[in-house]
């Protein structure tokens, strides 16, 4: 959006004469570079501090406007961000991609070259994190006042490197260059403590009072990045906080020669945010988790409360004030700091202090596996956190009286409802805290949301159905198309008008266009175009050459067993063994592209990146195969890497077991480029389908239902196995050592599948490989694949992160966007 502010002009303005020189101005003045000398590096921060110029302005335009009634804003706590590369996302969302390439131009700087040089923050882990980030794009888009609340990540997710066919982890120096986007805000600091004791005593006016004394204290610094909206006056900040020490150096120590003593408090506490998820396998891990999450719920919440008395209200107001959402059970914690402010600090009463807390704060829940609904023990919580432990007996005490008189002599419902689990060694179960304190939980995607009132939290929806409702989840078309996808976003912009990345229903156009032969000629040109790009770039990244013209399959995301990337894996060991016993077999090319990270300490799932390096090594250059199969997994999948992966996809690969995805957002993001996708009844496949026809699908497998009917009555893999003439053929394969290493490598995996397969592999592989047919006869008549490829994208308007966002105002957070919708 370009500025009208006329005193602003030297740094705003959108002439690119103008541009120019900005860009010279911050090279010089910023910088301390004379052009002539200037490196790339130099040449990308001069031009992000430029944009950041116009974003920072319609920033303190949109937060810092009069207004007769302070608008209600949005929290949105999240531990997870992963915004991606900035430059490009505020050039096109401000409408100076073109002014900006031109101004550089005139200095004989290419802006692509320029763009190259952006590092990306690794502040997400994956869908997470990118869904956050999505939504802070549209908040902004859409115009609601929003800030998401996270860490600063010192080293983010872990950089990715292929190793002798192995994942090996790097660390992710994201700052090491500097960054331009964020701006540093001393005032906001806020001071967050942990473990000591608490005192209780009676005041004055006859009030019980509490007295937390922390044995130390974090000082959380605010770094401020401003998020763009398309087309839009306004921004969304995204506010990490830094931990530092509040003294951070011992003065004593040092004088009496204790020089490490001196500098070690600054040590600890820079530790709590110095890297992404730290590995919990052990108590220190453990407790810097949960250090983490404490420090930012607590930093954010004291930062809206001195936002809120900066607006002149008070902290009973402050539901009125902030709608907060915890972004899954990593700020739940959030609940209990909340009553701690309201009630020792600003002295409210318990009762009105929780009807502030459950007016505030909504969940959103993200999962179906049970390990990942966040349990602490309580040993460890009370060492950390008393005053909070304390709070949370209490608001349990209190629930579970409510529940007593509701339902009387039904004990198992209070063992199943309490947020302490008595079920052995004691744990504070965060979920529960968060359904307690929060006035709405959502799932993100219709059948997720089915499920998790079925399952992890049904007791909870069974006394609150009022409670539950689902928001399925979207993603950002201006990153994902507009963006990553210039080809396409040109041909969709002639067919479906200019408007169409904030107005995505305006790609329903497009399927008046779908039975015309000359635009399937086009849309076909644009795949190509962007299979090639990717082709060399899995050249230039692994060495390996891929023909754009065969079928590209895409499986990228997270490597986890439920996501099942070896059940693709035996389709196409199985693919493998057809051609050797008979060459002929008429099997079209295709080029299988896996990509994703494992968490470090994950052995099976390294075991599966392993075993997809094993099938290229062993598939890629073998001459009876003479390039009809390739196999490439293509290292550090990030939202950089994205955008070249996700426009190329003919085939997205959505085949978790179903019941275990709660959405998938690279299923929308790979349809939306016009991919079709192979997949079960899982997540928002389900609704993809509804969306883009079942014929435009390739479905498979069992559905949720038919998988709790398989584990209730018992599953038996090896069954499958010795039933299966292919699938043991291939499994056999593999045990035999053809893949390399020896016949033990993978025998973990093997044995997984075989004993356990707690993810239905070896039960759904038979109707896989035949889904896997379907796809080969349609992909040998191409006019048919482009025209179901053009109606996956015309269909897929709903799948917009604005659209999500819109309904999260008005069903939960009872905000008005500034904004019309489309």
């Amino acid at each position: 959006m370009k500025s009208k502010s006329p005193n602003t002009s030297l740094r705003t303005g959108t002439k690119a004469a103008e541009i120019r020189q900005a860009f010279l101005d911050h090279l010089t003045c910023s910088l301390g570079r004379l052009p002539a000398y200037a490196s790339a590096h130099d040449h990308y921060l001069a031009l992000a501090l430029t944009v950041r110029d116009h974003v920072v302005h319609l920033g303190v335009s949109s937060f810092g406007g009069k207004e007769s009634k302070p608008q209600r804003r949005v929290a949105y706590l999240s531990a997870e961000f992963l915004p991606g590369p900035h430059l490009a996302n505020h050039l096109l969302n401000l409408g100076l991609s073109e002014t900006a390439r031109k101004a550089l131009a005139s200095l004989d700087i290419d802006l692509d070259a320029v763009l190259e040089q952006e590092e990306e923050p690794g502040l997400g882990n994956g869908g997470l994190g990118r869904l956050a980030s999505c939504y802070l794009d549209s908040l902004a888009t859409v115009g609601v006042q929003s800030i998401g609340y996270g860490i600063r990540y010192e080293f983010g997710i872990f950089d990715q490197q292929i190793r002798d066919g192995w994942q090996v982890e790097i660390t992710d120096k994201w700052l090491h260059g500097g960054n331009p986007w964020e701006i540093h805000r001393p005032g906001a600091a806020r001071d967050v403590g942990f473990g000591g004791h608490t005192e209780s005593w009676t005041d004055d006016f006859g009030r019980h009072r509490v007295r937390w004394l922390p044995a130390i204290t974090v000082r959380g610094e605010a770094y401020d990045t401003p998020i763009s909206g398309y087309n839009s006056d306004h921004i969304a900040l995204m506010r990490l906080w830094k931990s530092e020490a509040t003294e951070s150096f011992d003065f004593e120590a040092f004088n009496h020669g204790n020089y490490d003593r001196a500098v070690e408090q600054k040590v600890d506490s820079e530790n709590l945010s110095k890297v992404l998820y730290p590995n919990d396998s052990f108590r220190h891990g453990k407790e810097l988790r949960l250090k983490q999450q404490f420090f930012f719920s607590s930093c954010s919440l004291q930062d809206m409360l001195r936002i809120l008395e900066m607006q002149g209200a008070g902290p009973e107001n402050f539901h009125e004030h902030w709608a907060v959402q915890l972004n899954d059970t990593h700020p739940a914690v959030a609940v209990a700091e909340l009553m701690r402010l309201l009630i020792d600090v600003h002295l409210l009463a318990w009762d009105q202090a929780w009807e502030i807390t459950r007016a505030t704060f909504s969940y959103t829940n993200h999962t179906l596996l049970p390990e990942a609904l966040e349990k602490w023990p309580i040993d460890l919580f009370g060492e950390l956190l008393p005053r909070h432990l304390e709070i949370i007996l209490e608001i349990n005490a209190r629930f579970l009286d409510e529940v007593r008189a509701a339902f009387p002599g039904e004990d198992w419902r209070i063992a199943r409802l309490s947020i302490i689990d008595e079920n052995g060694p004691r744990y504070v179960r965060m979920a529960h805290l968060a359904c307690v304190g929060s006035h709405t939980v959502n799932g993100v995607a219709e059948l997720h949301s089915e499920l998790v009132k079925q399952t992890v939290l049904a007791d909870f929806a069974e006394i609150w159905p009022e409670k539950f409702t689902n928001v399925t989840n979207g993603v950002t078309p201006r990153r994902f198309v507009a963006l990553a996808n210039p080809g396409l976003s040109t041909l969709l912009s002639k067919a479906a008008g200019k408007t169409w990345p904030g107005k995505l229903s305006k790609l329903s156009k497009l399927e008046a266009l779908a039975d015309d032969a000359e635009f399937r000629a086009k849309w076909r040109q644009v795949k190509l175009a962007n299979k090639s790009r990717l082709a060399e770039l899995i050249t230039e990244r692994t060495g390996i050459l891929t023909d754009p013209t065969s079928l590209f399959d895409v499986q990228v995301k997270r490597i986890h067993e439920y996501k099942r990337q070896h059940l693709n894996l035996l389709h196409i060991l199985s693919l493998y063994l057809k051609i050797k016993r008979d060459p002929t077999a008429d099997i079209p090319a295709r080029t299988f592209i896996f990509g994703g990270k494992a968490a470090p300490g994950y052995f099976l799932a390294k075991q599966i990146i392993r075993i997809s390096t094993a099938a290229g090594e062993l598939i890629n250059d073998d001459p009876d195969i003479a390039g009809r199969l390739k196999v490439v997994f293509f290292p550090d999948f990030n939202v950089r890497n994205a955008q070249y992966v996700y426009p190329a996809a003919d085939l997205s690969e959505q085949i978790s077991m179903a019941g275990m995805e709660a959405s998938g957002t690279g299923n929308m993001k790979m349809s939306l480029n016009g991919a079709l996708t192979i997949g079960t009844l899982d997540g928002a496949n389900v609704e993809i389908r509804e969306a883009v026809g079942e014929e435009n699908f390739f479905l498979f497998g069992l559905t949720a239902d038919e998988v709790s009917e398989v584990e209730v009555c018992g599953h038996h893999p090896r069954q499958h196995y010795e039933s299966d003439t292919e699938l043991r053929e291939t499994i056999d394969f593999i045990a035999s050592g053809a893949l390399g290493g020896g016949s033990g490598l993978f025998q973990p995996l093997i044995a997984n599948l075989l004993e356990h397969d707690p993810y239905l592999v070896l039960a759904d592989f038979r109707a896989y490989g035949e889904a896997q047919q379907r796809v080969s006869e349609l992909w040998t008549n191409p006019e048919d694949w482009a025209r179901a490829s053009i109606l996956n994208t015309a269909r897929m308007g709903k799948f917009s992160s604005d659209r999500s966002i819109r309904e999260y105002c008005q069903r939960i957070w009872k905000v008005k966007p500034g904004k019309p919708s489309e």
